[in-house]
């Protein structure tokens, strides 16, 4: 059991960013991040168990539950039993050496729909003993599910990180309390630091503007009367909203629907970084525009494979998480990111077109304001009754098929009481009816591609993650066949 000093248990002022992801939890999507870690021999629960309690559990928020009340969301603190959030289970055993990832792969996809006791701290751990992979090596596998109301993804990673040493003969660094603390700090208030005084009036009424407008309490009549008092950064920001606000439904796939809430995982094997950067460089293109590229490839190649009518105009809409943090600020717990629409060109045959495409779309969408909007949008909705939130979540979930993101891991190898991270993937959740994710993860030299699907969309998820790999490779072959002179 651990408890706070002596001098009681806090209660903190849930933020509104954060407190509209807690409210986005339904029936067909939880707002869980969910993490697997295979270690390269097993961990004892004790272990574990230590890392968490020096390394995790220093941050208030793993130790305090939400409570609400007509003002609010609130992060209570309380005694926290570590039987409640580590749960040691085994995959069964079978005779040889195949792999039972399928096995693994069932399991995650069912915690994926279980949602955490809203009586605890919104975390779990499942350590999980006799997984062996593909190449018949045993290992252990470390499930990780968090809310997303504590932290989006890229703070998340990086505070599981720093369970992790850099050796594995010593620990190289401790989370002391006065750096959890620092991390706990509204990041949204450092991201508005810079901007002026115009531009956060303006997000103010591009963020307003959409909220009414969705709601149906008034019209862009108004709108370029109120941008003209505003200098062009702020404009700038007013009219990203109204992108928001009026951007058409992508193609209908079978990859858009009503989601049931049963959830299926896949995850592929590491592709080597060094290689997508040479290809990003043979191109011209960055790391992300043909890693994007090469899940269009994947999508067109399912549908196509299904039987679906992939015509020359098909486009299939991932919101993007953006991340706003600062580089020192990377740990700061706490949502601070933007959703921004990419339109992946699934229509083109092309990979090569497709790529260029690709990075069009992202040249376009790193010139404007979108994720600051939307950020700033989400902190408006979490003030507003949640009735008008879901509408206007449901609003993007119809404009969009998937969510798609992309983190960085750290690129050396991590030890974790004395066993080495081998692999590190997760999946980000899905709001209103969207019903597929897929995340890109970087770590130790070698990038992961994960996708979950929901059962009424898509039940063979390893179909489409073992497509990424054989669409990269069209790329590395186009690239060998270029004329170098």
């Amino acid at each position: 059991m651990l408890s706070k000093a002596q001098s009681g248990f806090s209660r903190k002022k849930m933020s509104t960013v954060d407190t509209a992801w807690l409210r986005m939890d339904s029936d067909g999507n939880l707002m869980m991040i969910v993490g697997v870690s295979m270690l390269s021999k097993a961990v004892s629960v004790e272990g574990l168990r230590h890392a968490l309690e020096a390394r995790f559990l220093v941050y208030s928020r793993f130790r305090s539950r939400v409570v609400t009340d007509l003002t609010g969301a609130w992060w209570q603190e309380q005694e926290v039993d570590l039987d409640d959030h580590v749960i040691h289970t085994a995959l069964p055993s079978h005779k040889g050496h195949a792999s039972n990832k399928p096995a693994l792969q069932l399991l995650v996809g069912q915690l994926s729909q279980q949602p955490l006791d809203p009586d605890k701290p919104l975390w779990q751990m499942h350590l999980v003993d006799n997984c062996r992979g593909e190449d018949g090596k045993l290992r252990q596998a470390l499930i990780i599910r968090i809310h997303h109301c504590i932290a989006d993804g890229v703070a998340l990673v990086g505070v599981f990180m720093s369970m992790f040493d850099k050796s594995v003969d010593e620990p190289d660094h401790v989370v002391t309390p006065r750096t959890a603390a620092a991390a706990e700090e509204n990041p949204w208030e450092q991201i508005m630091l810079p901007v002026t005084a115009a531009s956060i009036k303006a997000i103010d009424l591009s963020s307003s503007v959409f909220v009414k407008s969705m709601a149906m309490m008034t019209d862009f009549d108004k709108l370029p009367a109120q941008i003209s008092s505003l200098g062009h950064t702020a404009g700038q920001l007013a009219m990203d909203a109204v992108k928001l606000t009026t951007m058409e439904e992508d193609s209908h796939t079978r990859l858009k629907g009503k989601p049931n809430g049963k959830k299926h995982v896949a995850w592929s094997e590491p592709l080597p970084l060094a290689e997508v950067k040479a290809i990003g460089k043979a191109f011209g293109c960055s790391i992300n525009d043909v890693l994007m590229a090469s899940v269009a490839g994947a999508l067109r190649s399912y549908l196509r494979d299904k039987g679906d009518a992939v015509a020359h105009d098909c486009n299939v809409r991932v919101m993007v998480p953006v991340n706003l943090r600062k580089a020192s600020r990377q740990q700061k717990l706490g949502n601070a990111f933007g959703l921004v629409p990419l339109v992946l060109p699934v229509g083109l045959e092309d990979p090569v077109a497709r790529m260029y495409e690709v990075r069009h779309r992202m040249n376009e969408l790193k010139g404007s304001y979108t994720a600051l909007v939307a950020m700033s949008v989400l902190g408006v909705l979490g003030a507003t009754p949640k009735q008008v939130q879901t509408e206007i979540q449901n609003y993007f979930a119809r404009k969009a098929t998937a969510v798609m993101s992309n983190v960085p891991g750290p690129q050396a190898p991590l030890f974790i009481a004395g066993s080495q991270l081998d692999q590190c993937m997760f999946w980000v959740p899905q709001s209103g009816d969207i019903g597929v994710g897929v995340s890109i993860l970087s770590y130790n030299g070698g990038v992961q591609f994960g996708i979950v699907t929901d059962d009424a969309l898509v039940q063979d998820p390893d179909n489409i993650i073992n497509r990424f790999a054989p669409e990269f490779e069209k790329l590395v072959m186009m690239a060998l066949m270029g004329d170098w002179n």
